[in-house]
């Protein structure tokens, strides 16, 4: 019986993405978001007009859908690896709705009415409230990302184990 080829190349891809990704969300949490939110509403005009070139927003979409593409392959490649299989699925699944659904039905509504619309719109009351729910419901969005990674690297470590194991008896 001819042996299956099996790669963890795709395993890893989602597993450094992941990491990478927990990595910029967690600099965004410690760093840019306490001056960002520190004095609503003048601090959302001031960080808007400082990520007029670049942004959180410009970097973390494209790099969470290239990690839910890094996830389908891995899922894909590692299929036939039971002792993978679960781990990156169940990362998949905590990326796609636990982060990427998140984001899209809670935290870009809010990014609109404290960045787009502002103070033009919006009273500094509401403002701020809006921005106490966005940062307290932001942790839970970082402890998402967290566990995607975690899921990713143990699928990763899974996976990479079985391609050795495998190469090892060819």
């Amino acid at each position: 019986m001819r042996k299956v080829a099996y790669s963890a190349v795709g395993p890893a891809l989602f597993a450094g993405l992941a990491v990478l990704a927990f990595g910029g969300i967690g600099v965004e949490t410690l760093i840019v978001y306490p001056n960002v939110f520190h004095d609503v509403p003048d601090s959302l005009a001031e960080a808007s007009a400082f990520f007029d070139v670049v942004g959180p927003g410009h970097v973390l979409p494209p790099l969470g859908a290239l990690t839910v593409l890094a996830a389908l392959v891995a899922v894909g490649t590692a299929w036939r690896v039971t002792a993978a299989r679960g781990w990156l699925g169940a990362g998949l699944l905590t990326l796609v709705g636990g982060e990427y659904l998140f984001s899209v039905l809670y935290f870009w509504p809010r990014n609109e009415i404290m960045f787009d619309e502002g103070a033009a719109v919006h009273s500094v009351e509401f403002l701020r409230q809006t921005a106490t729910e966005f940062e307290t419901a932001h942790w839970f969005r970082l402890a998402g990302s967290g566990i995607t990674a975690a899921l990713a690297v143990i699928g990763f470590l899974r996976a990479y184990r079985e391609h050795v194991r495998r190469e090892g008896s060819a």
